[in-house]
């Protein structure tokens, strides 16, 4: 099967490609490179060191011996996307590219706007051009499961049955995004579910949970091939930072109670559940959703392990407690469902058997590479 990977410079993209090529699959990369300048403009940067693309991809082919096609182009720009399409012909349309950062959405109005603009209008012209080329294609869309927020009763698989005045319907489950960022993956659901079914189109939308890990079976091959892993208070996620800063001897730095209950899995679950969905398309007029996690945490647990993990290692760890700078429940009921990965074949990794191995050996690593002027939070929802 040909696939294109959208986004395939970025964190989750890359292991995907390189795992979607290794398992016989010809893949096909587009990014506008537009994170590293990111990265540049905010002074940020991965704690891993990343090769520039076209070695990574030139690296993979000499270590495997398969190519990966690459186009260089932001996806906002419909001529762009036309050129690919007509190029690679995928069968299959795995889109990573869009900003994924809250954070990075909440600093200010221009960067709400860049977040979506980019991710609306981009989603937009990808649908636009299936409809154009074939309508076959299978979109493959990474959605989060920060759309559904924090609702007091189970989140569903994108759906829900209610029964209001003695009728019953299944109904788009009800969505409280927390940011301007998660207001615009939800934008994209609505527009992916609009198209498949007015167009017939076919489209898997991936509710995913906090990734977390450095390593997949592909990344290790080489140092080249090396996967980011950002500390940064903007696109750090809650683990990586406390990894981080137990291996730089910072506190850790819990916002707020530490009650914040979000969904997680390892990298190497991420790669397989993208294999799983464009193994097993969604049927013509589908709009598909698997909410794409394996273990639930909140904040205060993920300290709580690091810390453990950490003493294990002789670290001398302590837990600090800051002012949330976002606005959130601190403390909430979260009971998701995600039974359909599983369903189809996904055997999950566990952090408590990963975390060493996954991410800390790798802060411990490359701590001499930590900026800690980025350590401590200085964006706020307020």
């Amino acid at each position: 099967m040909k696939v294109i990977v959208i986004g395939g410079d970025g964190y989750c993209g890359w292991a995907t490609a390189l795992y979607l090529s290794e398992r016989g699959f010809e893949v096909g990369i587009v990014d506008s490179l537009i994170r590293r300048h990111w990265d540049l403009t905010l002074g940020v940067d991965t704690l891993t060191p990343i090769a520039p693309i076209r070695q990574r991809v030139e690296r993979w082919h000499e270590l495997s011996g398969r190519r990966i096609d690459l186009f260089i182009g932001d996806i906002t720009d419909y001529p762009f996307v036309q050129n690919f399409m007509r190029a690679f012909e995928p069968e299959a349309i795995v889109h990573f590219g869009e900003q994924r950062s809250a954070p990075f959405s909440m600093i200010d109005r221009e960067h709400a706007v860049l977040t979506q603009v980019g991710n609306v209008v981009g989603n937009l012209n990808l649908l636009f051009a299936i409809k154009e080329f074939n309508k076959d294609i299978h979109l493959v869309k990474l959605g989060t499961m920060g759309e559904y927020g924090t609702p007091n009763i189970d989140i569903e698989e994108g759906y829900i049955t209610i029964e209001h005045n003695g009728r019953s319907d299944r109904l788009p489950y009800p969505k409280q995004p927390g940011s301007f960022y998660h207001l615009s993956k939800v934008h994209d659901s609505h527009n992916i579910q609009f198209v498949c079914r007015i167009w017939g189109l076919r489209a898997t939308d991936l509710n995913q949970g906090v990734v977390y890990g450095v390593l997949t079976d592909q990344t290790a091959h080489d140092e080249i091939l090396v996967n980011r892993l950002d500390y940064d208070q903007v696109f750090g996620t809650a683990l990586n930072r406390f990894c981080v800063q137990a291996a730089i001897g910072h506190p850790l730095t819990v916002y707020g109670k530490g009650g914040q209950t979000r969904g997680f899995l390892d990298i190497r679950d991420t790669v397989r559940c993208i294999e799983i969905a464009v193994s097993n398309p969604a049927a013509a007029g589908e709009f598909r959703v698997f909410n794409q996690f394996t273990e639930q945490f909140s904040v205060y647990d993920l300290a709580m392990m690091v810390y453990r993990v950490g003493s294990s290692e002789g670290m001398k760890i302590d837990v600090q407690h800051l002012p949330n700078p976002r606005v959130e429940k601190e403390e909430h009921y979260y009971n998701a469902k995600n039974t359909l990965l599983r369903d189809l074949g996904l055997e999950p990794h566990c952090l408590s058997d990963s975390l060493l191995d996954s991410l800390m050996h790798f802060a411990i690593r490359y701590k001499d590479r930590v900026d800690k002027s980025q350590i401590m939070p200085t964006v706020t929802w307020k």
